[in-house]
């Protein structure tokens, strides 16, 4: 495995693997501290691709004043001993210097699918995310890109800008990874307390309550689904609800409260987005509700 630094090594060194005959390329981005959620995006990146690209970069442009840049966590050594372990090819860690050695004054941005969800309680962070990971596409111009499904709305708006730009590159959905006791990974859990953490449970709780109701026909509209949601995540005293949101999927267009759901063509997303002390935590579920439906 090796690690470069710089976009000019990087360059060099892809240019190495496509004239020995080592595409196609798959890259993974991440922004450190990999847990078994990133190692599973790595594992898939080994089955579909001859070579895999690794980035770590903590990315300024995609955190607001208030938030938890500088105290995201961060643990270089035990990265790369995952990376070796998952088999990557090559792990680029750039500084922030190197991706940006100038002011920003071209961005990337995707209208209407940024203004819900995260982009509406987190201005400007998708354009942080699209402005870097078209950066990412230009220098490591892989042939396949993977990311996780726990932030589906990254997904949907990555998709969107690809089909917009017309750009070369296949975006792999990955599924969410979760605890044995149901909690999605995200590097973010090393923040909660114990009992925070024990609280955080009721997020895909309420998600699976949400889908068994549906299937036995217990709620049948958008409205009664967000009702459950709420009223299950409400349960727990410490939880500060910013979303609970049931949605189209990828396009993220909102139903109306009184849409029956086994009528709502094609997939949906329940989305949450829930504050447990300091820590945001994001989970959903996306699946086709006339299949669900169908079940009963």
């Amino acid at each position: 495995m090796r690690v470069v630094r710089s976009i000019e090594q990087l360059r060099e060194a892809l240019e190495y693997m496509r004239q020995g005959g080592h595409a196609p390329i798959g890259f993974v981005p991440t922004m450190g501290y990999l847990h078994d959620g990133h190692a599973s995006l790595l594992r898939r990146a080994g089955e579909m691709s001859n070579t895999v690209v690794m980035s770590i970069f903590v990315n300024p442009l995609q955190f607001g004043p208030n938030e938890d840049y500088d105290s995201y966590p961060r643990d270089e050594r035990r990265d790369l001993e995952l990376a070796e372990r998952e088999g990557v090819d090559i792990v680029f860690i750039p500084s922030v210097e190197e991706m940006y050695p100038q002011p920003t004054r071209t961005t990337v941005s995707v209208s209407e699918l940024t203004t819900r969800l995260c982009g509406a309680s987190r201005p400007g962070h998708f354009d942080g995310v699209t402005t870097v990971v078209n950066k990412f596409f230009n220098i490591v111009q892989p042939d396949y890109a993977f990311f996780g499904l726990k932030d589906a709305q990254q997904v949907a708006v990555l998709r969107r800008m690809l089909s917009d730009l017309n750009m070369n590159v296949e975006i792999i959905p990955c599924p969410i990874v979760r605890e044995g006791d149901g909690l999605a990974l995200s590097s973010r859990n090393v923040f909660l307390s114990p009992e925070e953490r024990s609280q955080a449970l009721v997020l895909s709780r309420s998600l699976r309550e949400a889908r068994q109701s549906i299937e036995e026909g217990k709620v049948t509209t958008v409205a009664e689904v967000r009702e459950l949601l709420t009223s299950v995540i409400s349960s727990s005293p410490l939880a500060v609800i910013d979303y609970a949101e049931i949605l189209t999927f990828p396009d993220l267009e909102g139903l109306e409260d009184e849409a029956l759901l086994s009528e709502v063509d094609g997939e949906i997303i329940i989305a949450l987005a829930v504050k447990f002390g300091r820590t945001r935590l994001i989970d959903n579920n996306v699946f086709i509700p006339k299949e669900v439906a169908a079940l009963v």
